[in-house]
């Protein structure tokens, strides 16, 4: 559904009638308007009591064209073809005039009809047709003398009670069609979020599983030159690298992804070791907040894939404490643009409220650390942040 159709605006409502295309739908889009049409039998009456011959044929011809052209115009306006339902809304208004030739002040019953069009098109500015409707039903029957009509105030109540009504109904579709509308958007926005989710987890979890799994594969090929025995062990592990691998992306993709700080730093330790680059983890992560295991954990997979990656270091240094991890190296340092990985992680971190640095080490290489506030129990705690700090142990 979208909203009456304005001058000079965009769209017009589609209620439910209008949206499907089954026979029965198209049906009760005339079938329901057109039983309200019984009310035109006091104008039909008026032919027959004011018309004779000629006169009645083509005063019950006018009034069959005005129920077409009201049935014709509910359409046009519902689906916001706005030429076309200010044409057939003139349409009736003639053949209001023309009717009161045969019906006498019974035609102006018509007008009703018209303001129901009047408000579903305009809504709140039809109050000036609706008033102007009023008076030429009540002041024009006593004006003609020929008529021989006194004064009548039914045409007041009646199109003043018919225009309240369907304001209030009109205005019921508009917030149907608003709900509508929210609903389809939360719908769409569940979905993207659910897309780009799947999207940051695939990335991080196979951008640090197939670094993994191409520098074991590498170190492995190396060993095989040497005839190393080793490289059985190696190539082993980068078998079963792979179906974890793999059973990650179905996790991810499925929502269930467990990632733990404990178990990406085993993992981070057994990178390191096959790149080559010596590393300093922390020999616990019992001080970190548990509700930050999570996101520390995929901090520090997406800094050691692009520590493996990207840096050419030789030394690794990763700390922790109970609101913040810190990764620096003693690679190449200089400022990397922001890929897939970084800004993944700067919407896990920011989704909790926290805070990215990225940047060069103080002397040399590169630092990543992240920083998220805890509650203000946790900021009081008089224990010195260096006090806290975890010893590190050498990988």
């Amino acid at each position: 559904m979208t909203e009456p159709c304005e001058p000079g605006g965009g769209g017009g409502f589609q209620p439910w009638s209008l949206a499907r295309r089954d026979p029965a739908a198209r049906w009760r889009r005339i079938i329901f308007p057109g039983i309200w049409l019984i009310y035109l039998g006091q104008t039909a009456g008026g032919i027959s009591k004011y018309s004779t011959r000629w006169a009645l044929a083509a005063g019950f011809v006018a009034l069959a064209a005005f129920c077409v052209c009201y049935l014709i115009a509910l359409p046009f306006m519902w689906a916001g073809q706005r030429q076309r339902f200010w044409a057939v809304y003139a349409a009736a208004l003639a053949l209001v005039a023309i009717e009161t030739a045969f019906a006498h002040q019974d035609a102006f019953v018509m007008l009703t009809f018209v303001a129901v069009l009047t408000v579903g098109a305009l809504g709140a500015r039809s109050v000036p047709l609706l008033a102007l409707f009023i008076v030429v039903a009540v002041a024009v029957p006593p004006a003609v003398h020929s008529w021989h009509a006194g004064l009548d105030f039914t045409p007041l109540i009646t199109i003043t009670l018919v225009g309240l009504a369907m304001y209030g109904f009109f205005g019921l579709i508009r917030s149907n069609q608003e709900l509508a509308k929210a609903r389809s958007e939360v719908a769409r926005l569940a979905a993207e979020n659910e897309r780009t989710r799947i999207a940051r987890d695939l990335h991080d979890l196979l951008g640090h599983s197939l670094t993994t799994i191409t520098v074991k594969a590498g170190l492995a090929r190396r060993l095989a030159e040497r005839h190393d025995e080793r490289a059985t062990a190696e190539i082993a592990e980068v078998e079963e690298l792979s179906r974890r691998s793999l059973a990650d992306v179905r996790a991810a993709v499925a929502g269930h992804r467990d990632v733990t700080l404990a178990g990406e730093l085993a993992t981070a330790r057994e990178v390191l070791r096959a790149a080559g680059i010596v590393a300093e983890l922390p020999g616990s992560v019992e001080v970190v907040d548990p509700s930050l295991s999570e996101l520390f954990g995929w901090v520090l997979r997406e800094g050691v894939t692009n520590v493996v990656r990207h840096a050419r270091a030789a030394h690794c240094v990763v700390r922790v404490d109970r609101n913040w991890i810190e990764i620096t190296d003693n690679g190449r340092g200089g400022l990397a643009g922001a890929g897939n990985g970084l800004t993944g992680l700067r919407e896990r971190v920011e989704a909790a409220g926290g805070t990215v640095q990225v940047g060069a080490a103080p002397y040399g290489g590169w630092r990543l650390r992240v920083d998220v506030p805890l509650g203000s129990a946790t900021s009081r705690d008089p224990v010195p942040e260096r006090a806290r700090e975890t010893p590190t142990m050498t990988a």
